[in-house]
């Protein structure tokens, strides 16, 4: 593994962070097939931060780094395609992403889950499934 990602990080924890150097090393570190850097990159197009917002980069950003199991792309990624449900994406994607973060640990996507399964968005409506992932999600802080 290189350090590309790692001294991205360093750089970007300096006082006057060189953001140039900074996305260059991102883009090493992705090309090197770094998912966490794919990621980073992907939050920078997502938002135009550093960047021009780019949506598609943004999205293939995110699929890449949600392959790798990248919790955090999965969870954006799981909330870009529902909020663009007129797009080629499914419920049932979007739940599978929730679902695949959550069994990772992320709490705000164990919330997600119950919301899916309480009205039924991608998966069979459970009210006793959503009420047990609900409550896991209040017992984090979430909801």
């Amino acid at each position: 593994m290189n350090n590309f990602y790692e001294r991205a990080l360093e750089e970007m924890r300096s006082k006057k962070p060189n953001k140039n150097l900074v996305f260059k090393l991102l883009n090493d570190a992705h090309t090197s097939g770094d998912a966490l850097a794919s990621y980073a990159l992907a939050t920078w197009y997502l938002h135009g931060e550093h960047v021009d917002e780019d949506i598609p980069k943004a999205v293939s950003l995110l699929q890449y780094a949600a392959e790798k199991n990248v919790t955090n792309a999965m969870y954006d990624l799981a909330v870009y395609y529902e909020n663009n449900a007129s797009e080629k994406y499914t419920d049932e994607e979007v739940f599978k992403l929730y679902l695949k973060a959550a069994l990772r640990g992320d709490s705000q996507s164990i919330y997600e889950v119950g919301r899916c399964y309480y009205y039924g968005i991608g998966t069979a409506k459970s009210e006793s499934l959503a009420e047990i992932w609900l409550e896991r999600a209040e017992e984090l802080g979430i909801g």
